[in-house]
């Protein structure tokens, strides 16, 4: 079993499925007293080098409904601010807590601190991927088509629409593993990183995920059963973000887009979103949207990746 949660392609589909089927029973059983003592003296640092809502919630309420204790740590307030390496950082909190709840701003700096602690590490979100998200992601798809095996992911096709940000890679990468079909459609020069399509079709070929890049969102959409957008300007980038509403304006999800999908397509946002701009408030309020629905599930998702890590701790 892995020691750390850094990346989707670290784990198998059997992997995944089962950390999927305990949030499934974490979010029927959420009333269950016997839930809250099963981290009990466990700790859960939480550092956050970028904002949050949903990642620090959830996994701050998630450690406290099993029983354990979250530690949020604000990196201005570490010796990092003063130059104290990760790897020393990693060492020490090794130490005092039982596992590390990190969003970096950078991909390595995640790996870096995996290498160097003695405890578990989660990607709570990088420059690269957003694995906890989609993990997610997946459960609420399993849930909202009715799901029960990984054969019948099988049937699924998600179509990203907007920018080739770590959302999009995570999502090739969980597509690859669990062999459903996915397309992404992004403008020239802001499509996903060459890394991480290599990496699908690589894990695509056990599985038999089908995986593709199309410019035309209408033409992506096509026959879809999700569609998944984000915001066009990601943290880190939001100079760039009035140049990028000029760019990005044919991939906006609206009821336009939609039509070229299945009557039943169901629309994701891993949020915040920038209603008016990247989707309309007409579809994220509407009928196909279960974007609150992945929100709430974060808990649950969140909540079984730290038993999966630290319950046999």
């Amino acid at each position: 079993m892995n020691k750390n949660f850094i990346s989707l392609a670290d784990f198998s589909k059997e992997e995944i499925f089962n950390i999927l089927l305990e949030a499934k029973k974490l979010k029927n059983d959420k009333k269950n007293l016997d839930t809250a003592k099963l981290l009990q003296g466990k700790t859960l640092a939480l550092i956050l080098q970028k904002p949050s809502t949903r990642t620090l919630v959830s996994f701050a309420a998630g450690m406290v409904q099993l029983g354990g204790n979250p530690l949020i740590l604000n990196p201005q307030d570490l010796q990092l601010k003063r130059g104290e390496t990760l790897t020393d950082t990693a060492k020490i909190l090794s130490f005092y807590v039982d596992a590390i709840m990190i969003r970096a701003n950078k991909h390595e700096e995640v790996e870096e601190l995996a290498k160097y602690a003695a405890i578990p590490v989660i990607n709570g979100l990088t420059d690269k991927e957003h694995p906890c998200q989609v993990l997610s992601d997946i459960f609420t798809i399993l849930e909202q088509k009715k799901i029960n095996s990984p054969e019948d992911l099988k049937q699924i096709k998600i179509s990203y629409v907007g920018d080739g940000n770590n959302i999009s890679h995570s999502l090739i990468l969980a597509a690859a593993i669990l062999g459903m079909e996915i397309v992404v459609s992004s403008p020239k020069n802001y499509v996903v990183e060459k890394e991480f399509v290599q990496k699908g079709l690589e894990l695509g070929r056990e599985s038999g995920a089908k995986i593709s890049l199309i410019t035309d969102p209408m033409a992506a959409v096509g026959n879809s059963d999700i569609i998944y957008t984000d915001v066009w300007a990601s943290m880190g980038k939001e100079e760039e973000r009035e140049h990028r509403k000029q760019i990005f304006k044919p991939y906006q999800v609206n009821v336009a887009l939609l039509a070229f999908a299945k009557p039943q397509v169901l629309v994701m946002h891993c949020l915040p979103a920038h209603r008016g701009e990247e989707i309309t408030d007409e579809v994220m309020d509407g009928p196909r949207s279960i974007i609150f629905e992945q929100a709430e599930n974060r808990l649950h998702v969140q909540k079984a990746i730290l038993l999966h890590l630290l319950k046999s701790l």
